[in-house]
């Protein structure tokens, strides 16, 4: 399976559709998703990121923007 890192926090997580472990028959799960967000850009995160975005309005870069400094502090 192959990776990539978060735009919000840059860790490295598994993502489906890669090669790199076809012959092994290794099976591991997608750590993440590409989200189009209100602002129409588009960002990979990860699960525990995607829980960390707000409830409560339309999510923006500027909301992925604040966890990558989140995982700073």
């Amino acid at each position: 399976m192959a990776s990539r890192a978060c735009d919000g926090c840059d860790t490295n997580v598994s993502i489906a559709g890669g090669i790199a472990n076809i012959w092994s028959q290794e099976s591991r799960p997608t750590e993440g998703i590409v989200l189009e967000l209100a602002d129409d850009t588009e960002h990979f995160l990860c699960y525990d990121c995607i829980d960390r975005l707000p409830d409560d309005q339309e999510v923006t870069a500027a909301d992925v923007a604040a966890l990558s400094a989140q995982t700073d502090d």
